[in-house]
């Protein structure tokens, strides 16, 4: 069976890649800034399923899976930031800290339309980066497309202190939640192994 992730980020990509799949990347071009909700939690699961829905409509089989990360810190979700200021600004708001990393997912079978979906979570505990290392994290350039403005698994790490929840989907995608989403619609993951062995031969 095809897999389809209606994400434009490499790093959930190279999760899935690293369990054993070979997604074929579709991008929705699903407005995120026109989407509202009560909680946090709320929304992540609308635009995952905006996106998922979006790509969806397109394909005439395979799953689609679609994702949406934001920072929860205080009630109020934060997705990526507009621009450098703000990004330091966040940071300067965060660090000594604790906030949570919610995910929404949406996984459909494109063939017949049944879905299913569900919101990870992973509480962040973050270190105190001076206002130097805050303003160098930011030159860099890394924080400004990141649910947050920061990443576990490249330079923001150094400044994360820990995590409670599942590692991955403070990256951007939850595998054990991906399972369970994924056997709803009847579809294992050894069957999606085999497909990806099968395509490489």
């Amino acid at each position: 069976m095809r897999v389809v992730l209606a994400s434009a980020s490499p790093a959930r990509l190279a999760v899935l890649r690293g369990a054993g799949l070979d997604p074929e990347v579709i991008v929705s071009d699903v407005d995120e800034d026109s989407y509202s909700a009560a909680t946090t939690g709320e929304l992540t699961a609308l635009l995952s399923a905006a996106k998922a829905v979006a790509v969806a409509a397109t394909q005439a089989s395979g799953v689609v899976i679609g994702c949406d990360s934001m920072l929860d810190l205080d009630g109020v979700a934060l997705g990526k930031p507009a621009d450098a200021e703000e990004a330091i600004a966040r940071w300067q708001a965060m660090r000594g800290r604790t906030g949570t990393l919610l995910t929404g997912h949406c996984v459909i079978d494109a063939a017949t339309g049944q879905r299913a979906s569900g919101v990870a979570s992973s509480v962040i505990r973050f270190g105190a980066p001076t206002d130097e290392e805050i303003a160098a994290y930011v030159g860099t350039g890394e924080p400004l497309g990141m649910a947050g403005a920061f990443t576990i698994e490249g330079l923001g790490g150094w400044f994360v202190d820990s995590i409670d929840g599942d590692h991955n989907n403070v990256i951007g995608i939850s595998l054990p939640l991906l399972r369970a989403l994924l056997l709803d619609l009847n579809v294992t993951i050894p069957a999606l192994w085999s497909a990806r062995t099968a395509t490489a031969r």
